[in-house]
């Protein structure tokens, strides 16, 4: 018998003792007709013993799930994206990584992309999305089809990197590129004289998350294999705690950098 089964027997055993001195107390002296009276009085007192005894049932809320949108998709138009009927994030191009919104937790979400200037639906899955999670819905093009997309829920670190270490993700979309490696140099350091951190990922492939020491850093993407030509990022101060989901993407204007890296904040400082 649980806890709350026990408490309940306990208390409705002190009030029916109490109701019964109670009954024996009101029929001492009392006439034969006032006995129905009586009888109505104690189902009524038997009534409130069993409401008062019983459990109270605790409401409960379910934690939303936080999502957002990696739009990494070369050929598609400016999209909308739809989870769950509602509108999650609207107009947006190739190389954006929206901010979190709050979802309601789901194991079957649907989720639609369309074009933000209306028609039909480019593509739509379903996904699960967990009650206290982070998730980002992936659009990518599925490289066979000249209009095939392919939509992917990624599960996001929403826990900070160890103290002193910060922890990236890279999802490699530069197909012109192809495979690259990824290094972090330290400030004073030269790229001949680093170490990637990632090495040979393939186009559509995702490393991550991958820890080291915090530092100032300037990230740099090459071809695998080389050094040259290298496509290095602005410096970045990192402090520690940080968790960050890294794009990579075809430049479709420039020949250097032709890689661009755009950086988003899975969790820590957000500096």
């Amino acid at each position: 018998m649980g806890k709350c089964s026990r408490a309940k027997q306990m208390k409705t055993t002190i009030l029916m003792g109490r109701i019964e001195n109670r009954m024996q107390g009101l029929m001492k002296g009392s006439r034969p007709q006032a006995l129905p009276r009586l009888s109505v009085v104690a189902a009524a007192l038997l009534a409130v013993a069993l409401a008062l005894s019983a459990c109270q049932n605790v409401a409960t809320t379910t934690q939303p799930s936080l999502v957002r949108v990696i739009d990494a998709s070369t050929i598609a138009p400016a999209v909308n994206v739809t989870v769950e009927g509602d509108l999650l994030a609207a107009n947006l191009g190739q190389g954006t990584i929206t901010p979190y919104g709050t979802v309601a937790a789901n194991i079957a979400a649907p989720i639609d992309v369309t074009a933000a200037t209306g028609g039909k639906t480019l593509v739509s899955t379903s996904g699960t999305l967990l009650a206290g999670h982070q998730h980002s819905v992936f659009l990518t093009d599925n490289g066979v089809a000249p209009s095939g997309y392919v939509v992917t829920i990624l599960e996001d670190q929403q826990t900070v990197a160890a103290q002193g270490h910060s922890a990236f993700r890279f999802l490699n979309q530069a197909a012109k590129t192809g495979a690259v490696d990824v290094y972090m140099v330290p400030a004073g350091a030269t790229l001949a004289n680093s170490i990637p951190i990632v090495t040979n990922l393939p186009v559509g492939g995702t490393a991550g998350y991958i820890s080291f020491q915090s530092q100032t850093v300037t990230m740099v993407v090459t071809p695998t294999g080389v050094i040259t030509p290298e496509y290095p990022s602005s410096p970045m101060t990192l402090t520690g705690s940080e968790v960050r989901t890294v794009l990579l993407i075809d430049s479709q204007l420039t020949s250097n950098p032709a890689v661009l890296a755009t950086v988003a904040v899975d969790a820590g400082p957000a500096n």
